[in-house]
């Protein structure tokens, strides 16, 4: 258990079970509880025997995928009154189900409280063995907690961070200042409030620093040089030039002063400049996962702006026979101008998979290349020819394609979506409108539109045909072959809910 050497006072809880700072329900339906962490095997029956043993349940629900059927690993569980959501919330939070602790928390409808991140902790250098329960634990005597969890990799291992989710920011900031720096199973942790991508990227940038890293260094470069030349600008408590185990210079070094700014003069003043005929670069020392994310936003940010450069002028070629090589390739195009790259894809081991890319200088010069070379035959084979898009560009533009040939199929009958309750619609529980339903029609069940074959208006299906006879009377089978007959145009046709569709032949009600 985590080992915390503050003492804090407990949080206080309202009449009904409910923290103060979420009373009337202005920001959390306090009714609907989210359970997340779910066992892809959790099924809706099993959620609500386990929330209903707590007290009487509304409605639950398993959140599945559309396509695939297959859990989302949360789901929805909803109570009559706040008091019972409580005490489920209080009672079943971490408890296994199907040997996999689940997490309960107040469902929150306004996206903009989530992506916001109010009263949002995050803590770090966690022990490997503290886990969500353990950490909830720790941080609920500062204040009612919204959400808590441990990031797990696919194993299921803690990756030694947390959140924690506070329902008003004094609790959050209390728990800083209580907590930053303790020790949590003989670990130091580090908590603080939590920030966004971007947010922690703006503070990176803008972070003193008093470490610098010095590169190109001649040979000749010792400890006492960095440190006579940096220390024009400030005091430096050590400068040294790295070397290997037989003590020559790697050519590169760190300088560190004891004030902030006069590192920061130091990087602007002679980064660039040439010593013994070697150009220096000094910058800010940073960690691995620092130089790793600025050169891949750099990466990025220079393929962004060849793409756009090149925007129109790149053709991407496919259904090449395997003999085409890169210089055939350009040999077909180069008549329609000037060809900057030219390039045939291939495997690991060499073997060509059919496709490539022609850079022209020009989006005019590409646009005939595309018209005219779009479906040529070359060696026995199409060529298909399309302006080349980003991998980004073409998910987009498939996923709308898409989403515009899905056909649209109302369901015949309504459908029951949640366990418990029938009376509930999906608007009480999920804050979205109930899904669409087919209008009343004069007819049970079989729409004439969703029959094949059959035309609004037209002649009935070949293979079927509805019977019409009067209330409580049977038909009579009709004379001759089976079939050649007609059924009599007198007769009332059934009421709605008693017609049936029924195939050729023996029908029911004939004998």
């Amino acid at each position: 258990m985590a080992q915390i050497q503050v003492q804090h006072q407990a949080a206080v809880s309202g009449p009904n079970g409910v923290a103060p700072g979420a009373s009337g329900g202005a920001q959390f339906m306090l009714t609907s509880l989210y359970v997340g962490d779910l066992d892809v095997t959790v099924t809706d029956e099993q959620l609500y025997q386990l929330f209903s043993q707590v007290a009487p349940v509304a409605s639950v629900r398993v959140c599945r995928d559309l396509a695939s059927g297959r859990s989302l690993g949360y789901g929805y569980v909803n109570y009559n009154n706040l008091r019972d959501a409580a005490r489920a919330m209080d009672l079943l939070n971490f408890t296994p189900l199907n040997n996999k602790p689940i997490r309960v928390m107040y469902s929150q409808r306004d996206p903009s409280l989530r992506k916001t991140g109010t009263a949002n902790i995050f803590i770090k250098n966690l022990d490997k063995s503290i886990d969500h329960k353990a950490l909830h634990d720790t941080f609920s005597s500062f204040g009612n907690i919204l959400s808590c969890k441990i990031s797990t990799d696919s194993f299921g291992q803690s990756k030694g961070y947390g959140f924690v989710q506070f329902d008003n920011e004094e609790s959050a900031q209390n728990a800083i200042d209580k907590l930053n720096g303790m020790l949590i199973n003989d670990k130091q942790v580090y908590v603080g409030h939590f920030l966004r991508k971007q947010e922690r990227e703006t503070a990176l940038n803008k972070a003193k620093f008093n470490n610098v890293y010095v590169k190109n260094l001649s040979k000749s470069t010792t400890d006492e040089d960095l440190k006579t030349i940096f220390g024009e600008y400030g005091e430096i408590t050590s400068a040294v030039v790295m070397r290997d185990a037989d003590g020559k210079s790697k050519c590169f070094g760190f300088v560190n002063f004891e004030n902030a700014d006069d590192a920061a003069k130091a990087v602007e003043a002679l980064n660039g400049k040439k010593f013994d005929n070697k150009e220096w670069y000094v910058g800010k020392a940073q960690k691995k996962s620092e130089r790793e994310h600025e050169l891949k936003a750099q990466f990025e940010q220079t393929m962004k702006e060849a793409a756009d450069k090149s925007q129109g002028a790149n053709l991407y070629i496919k259904n090449l026979d395997d003999s085409i090589g890169d210089e055939t390739l350009k040999e077909l195009f180069s008549e329609f101008g000037n060809i900057t790259s030219c390039k045939v894809m291939r495997d690991p081991n060499g073997i060509s998979k059919g496709s490539g890319f022609v850079a022209f200088s020009t989006p005019e010069e590409a646009s005939r290349a595309l018209a005219e070379m779009n479906g040529k035959m070359v060696v026995s084979k199409p060529l298909y020819v399309a302006v080349a898009q980003r991998k980004e560009e073409r998910r987009a533009r498939l996923q709308a394609q898409f989403s515009q040939m899905r056909p649209i199929i109302p369901s015949v009958a309504p459908r029951m979506p949640m366990y418990g309750a029938p009376g509930l619609g999906q608007q009480f529980l999920y804050g979205q409108a109930p899904p669409a339903m087919l209008p009343p029609q004069a007819s049970f069940g079989y729409q004439q539109q969703l029959l094949p074959g059959m035309r609004p208006g037209g002649p009935p299906v070949p293979n079927f045909f509805v019977p019409m006879v009067q209330q409580g009377q049977q038909g009579q089978r009709p004379g001759g072959r089976r079939g050649a007959g007609a059924v009599q145009q007198t007769q009332q046709p059934m009421p709605m809910m008693q017609q049936q569709m029924m195939p050729r032949g023996r029908a029911q009600g004939f004998k």
